[in-house]
């Protein structure tokens, strides 16, 4: 019985899926199956009903299932207290950002603890906050800067809130609304906007404010860069709705206007796995980002 054997059936009692389970282990989905059917064959007993679409467990294979997290959660203790007599010399760091992090100048934190701890290696992955915190979830992050939804919130993560800015409305300088200090969004129904793409936040945003105008938001062009969308709204190709610290931020030449009716607002959130006991280098990352941008 093998410690990568018991892992693969947790997954597979959780994901109820061979294919979700392979692709959660990293593995190829013929692989897993293999590895189960050797466990059953090595105990001698159906731990895997495979009668329906819906993978479940039986008897048996529930009470190894119940034995094997307690193992593994032992070998994860075992190891992480071993690290931590090492002290923080090595590791690996995957820490996750959103496209535009405002006023959160990452690359801070970044530089103070790489100064501290020289030999632990840093990774930074950028992704919408939604896939960052299903990639929480999954420990293929340490830890992540994130915009929280209703989604996010309800589920397991620890999150402490960094920052919160209200949304602005970035227009061309001879808008018919440039030079007012407020829009409403019912005001820019019939305009074209320029947005990030599905998924992100601010696009979320940007259609909640739509809909409670009456209107649904026309997006003629995508990135996930805000200068390039302030330049896209400069040369007249759209108006666009962004946080604060972007639209007024260096660069194109726009008129920025307080988005009214409604006011939103948009957070930058440092979140990690609530439940999860990080490696030394990953825990001291943690308490930096934490005092760094409290």
């Amino acid at each position: 019985m093998e410690l990568r054997q018991l892992r693969y059936l947790v997954a597979l009692d959780e994901e109820r899926n061979f294919t979700r389970a392979a692709a959660r282990e990293h593995i190829a989905q013929p692989a897993l199956s293999q590895q189960v059917r050797r466990l059953e064959e090595e105990v001698g007993l159906a731990l895997v009903n495979r009668t329906t679409r819906r993978v479940s467990m039986t008897d048996a294979g529930r009470s190894l299932v119940a034995r094997a997290r307690r193992v593994l959660a032992e070998v994860e203790s075992a190891q992480t207290e071993l690290e931590a007599f090492k002290g923080v010399q090595s590791g690996h760091v995957t820490v996750g950002v959103m496209h535009t992090m405002g006023p959160v100048d990452i690359s801070l934190a970044l530089a103070m603890f790489h100064r501290r701890h020289p030999t632990v290696e840093l990774t930074v992955r950028e992704y919408s906050s939604d896939e960052l915190a299903d990639l929480l979830r999954v420990d293929e992050l340490d830890l992540a800067f994130l915009s929280v939804t209703e989604r996010i919130e309800s589920h397991g993560l620890g999150l402490q809130q960094l920052i919160s800015e209200g949304l602005v409305v970035i227009l061309p300088c001879d808008h018919r609304l440039a030079g007012r200090r407020r829009v409403r969004m019912a005001e820019l129904a019939g305009e074209q906007f320029i947005s990030y793409r599905e998924g992100a936040r601010l696009r979320e945003l940007l259609v909640f404010a739509g809909h409670y105008a009456g209107f649904e938001p026309e997006v003629m062009l995508e990135s996930n860069e805000s200068r390039r969308i302030r330049r896209l709204v400069e040369r007249g190709m759209g108006v666009a709705i962004l946080p604060r610290s972007d639209g007024e931020g260096a660069g194109a030449e726009v008129a920025v206007a307080t988005l009214v009716e409604p006011e939103l607002t948009r957070d930058i959130t440092l979140a990690w796995r609530e439940d999860r006991r990080h490696p030394p280098a990953a825990a001291e990352f943690l308490e930096l980002a934490r005092e760094t941008f409290a």
